[in-house]
């Protein structure tokens, strides 16, 4: 009985250090080999003449520019009202038909303006 409990008591922290040096060493493990999979690192990004496939596409629009509301807004042939993001830009066409190119948020109804050409 006593050679077990000599055998255990020598037994028992080399046990217990094992299993601290395997518990420790798992998230460096796990980290190295995440990083050497290949389809795991990240994508480069595009450069900024390029725009991913899931951005919105720059459109035009074509009306004309009017206040409503205190504001300067687009009003099409049909009747539709997009706001106009940039103000200071719209200012100069006050009453004016234009093409507006930019790109539509769809949820506010705004248009981002990146350029305001007269038709």
């Amino acid at each position: 009985m006593k050679k077990i409990q000599l055998a255990l008591s020598m037994m028992l922290p080399v046990m217990a250090l094992t299993a601290a040096l395997c518990l420790a060493t798992q998230p460096a493990f796990a980290q190295s080999t995440q990083t050497s999979d290949p389809t795991a690192q990240q994508q480069p990004m595009p450069p900024d003449n390029q725009t991913p496939a899931n951005a919105a596409a720059e459109k035009t629009f074509s009306g004309k520019i009017v206040k409503s509301a205190g504001k300067l807004v687009l009003t099409t042939a049909d009747k539709t009202t997009y706001q106009i993001d940039d103000q200071q830009k719209a200012q100069d066409f006050l009453n004016k038909s234009v093409k507006v190119t930019g790109v539509l948020d769809a949820a506010t109804g705004t248009i981002r303006v990146t350029a305001i050409d007269p038709v």
